[in-house]
């Protein structure tokens, strides 16, 4: 939770989740900026080095827990956790030995982060899947779950309503609720 203290805002406290790995010793979020900021935002773009702003977290149990087989499916702005978790995962690379299976939906075949992807494809057992469609998504869902179904772990960060469709397409399909972990954002 990261709150505005520079000035007095309505609304002066909003969730992110980290885009930066402990290792990397630096507090990072990743936000979208739009044209029309909201009051939060427009106070966020303010902050230069040096300045202070209120945190307390982490909180949430969006994190990897095991060594199944892992599907990470972000959409857009939802590959900020991810980002989080892989850079981890390099980082220790040598000590994780588990599957990871990231599917990436961007906006307009844009995807943040792509050159730091496939570099840690590249260095850990990591397969990274960009996406244009909601059918190419299905796809890649289907052949991860036929191969691990309910042996595999699934998460799903993103939109709101990107990651409610995507959790219930998995629950359709048999697998169980409790192998689903969800990060939805919102105002997106």
């Amino acid at each position: 939770m990261f709150s505005i203290t520079h000035k007095s805002i309505k609304n002066d406290t909003r969730p992110f989740s980290l885009s930066s790995a402990l290792t990397e010793n630096v507090v990072r979020i990743t936000t979208r900026i739009g044209k029309q900021q909201s009051e939060y935002k427009k106070s966020l773009l303010e902050l230069t080095q040096g300045m202070n702003i209120m945190m307390r977290g982490p909180v949430g149990s969006f994190y990897l827990k095991d060594e199944s087989p892992t599907l990470l499916i972000a959409g857009g702005i939802g590959i900020t956790p991810f980002r989080s978790i892989l850079k981890q995962i390099e980082e220790a690379r040598n000590e994780v030995e588990k599957q990871i299976y990231l599917l990436y939906m961007g906006e307009n075949k844009k995807f943040l982060f792509k050159d730091q992807l496939d570099e840690i494809s590249k260095r850990t057992s990591t397969s990274v899947t960009y996406l244009d469609s909601r059918e190419e998504l299905h796809q890649e869902i289907n052949k991860f779950s036929s191969l691990y179904m309910n042996n595999g772990k699934y998460y799903i960060a993103g939109p709101k309503s990107m990651v409610e469709s995507v959790s219930n397409y998995l629950q359709g399909n048999q697998v169980a609720k409790q192998n689903i972990k969800k990060d939805a954002f919102f105002g997106y």
